[in-house]
């Protein structure tokens, strides 16, 4: 039976293998609020740790994927202007709370990069898929890039936005965005800060694939049970941590993992599946282990 759960701004389901999380403020386009970002990460880890899940969209309910930070908490501040004591104490607030979210959060053997606010998408054991429904802006662009992998609408625009608000380029986002589209295009994007549709997001590599918007989620849900059915969980594991941990490897490092990781494999039950149920030509039946 399919897993159903609302929370106050998200909304949580598992079916066929695939764990759908998605954000529940479609009257705002899903602007992205503290308690959005709680339910989030609380979703990641009950996927993560939930053995009939083998992959994990993320998406929006309505029109839109995610409108950015909520408007109305940086309307007060530009109306209320820089108060430095309430800076410092913001700042003393945010540190705290992210201390304490790093501290009950702390992944053994995961890098510090991939241990923070957005950052530990990459960190989970199974694929993410942003499933791009609608507009993305801002923020929501930022949560997306942390994504695996990102499926868009054809009805779906896309902007940075920050330097159109006076802000910059936040949560990572400049070490982040070039590393998927390349310097020349993430200058363009983040000092522009113009919108671009699918089209051209597919064009420099900014999302994966694009599908009609009257039959995406039906095609989003196609992709991800694919990877779920046809291919070792085991398998996407490993390589989803290689791939990450090698951005910050030398070649001869990341060299070396493989081959002690290709050895580890050898001695797997989904290696012994992998070949044979290509051998006896039936569909896989992988366990992970």
């Amino acid at each position: 039976m399919p897993t159903v759960v609302s929370t106050k701004e998200t909304l949580y389901n598992v079916a066929n293998r695939v764990a759908t999380i998605t954000l529940n403020r479609p009257d705002k386009l899903n602007a992205w609020t503290t308690v959005m970002e709680s339910e989030v990460r609380s979703h990641m880890e009950n996927a993560e740790q939930d053995d009939d899940v083998r992959v994990i969209v993320l998406t929006g309910a309505g029109r839109g994927f995610c409108a950015g930070a909520d408007m109305s908490l940086l309307s007060a501040v530009a109306e209320r202007g820089p108060d430095q004591r309430d800076l410092d104490r913001r700042d003393l607030d945010d540190r705290l709370r992210e201390q304490t979210l790093r501290d009950a959060n702390r992944r053994e053997g995961v890098a510090p990069d991939f241990q923070k606010k957005y950052s530990y998408f990459p960190a989970i054991g199974k694929p993410v898929i942003a499933a791009i429904n609608g507009p993305v802006v801002g923020l929501g662009l930022v949560i997306t890039l942390y994504c695996d992998l990102r499926l868009a609408s054809d009805a779906s625009p896309f902007s940075t936005t920050f330097a159109r608000r006076g802000l910059i380029a936040e949560y990572g986002m400049a070490w982040m965005l070039p590393r998927i589209v390349g310097i020349a295009n993430a200058l363009d994007l983040l000092f522009s800060a113009r919108t671009i549709d699918a089209a051209e997001a597919l064009r420099m590599g900014l999302v994966n694939r694009v599908f009609p918007q009257e039959s995406f989620l039906e095609k989003v849900q196609e992709s991800a049970q694919e990877l779920a059915s046809t291919v070792s969980p085991r398998s996407l594991r490993i390589i989803k941590r290689q791939v990450y941990e090698a951005m910050s490897q030398p070649l001869a490092e990341a060299f070396d993992i493989s081959v002690r990781e290709m050895m580890a494999c050898f001695r797997t039950e989904d290696f012994k599946e992998g070949v044979a149920h290509f051998v006896q030509k039936r569909p896989a039946a992988f366990t992970g282990k």
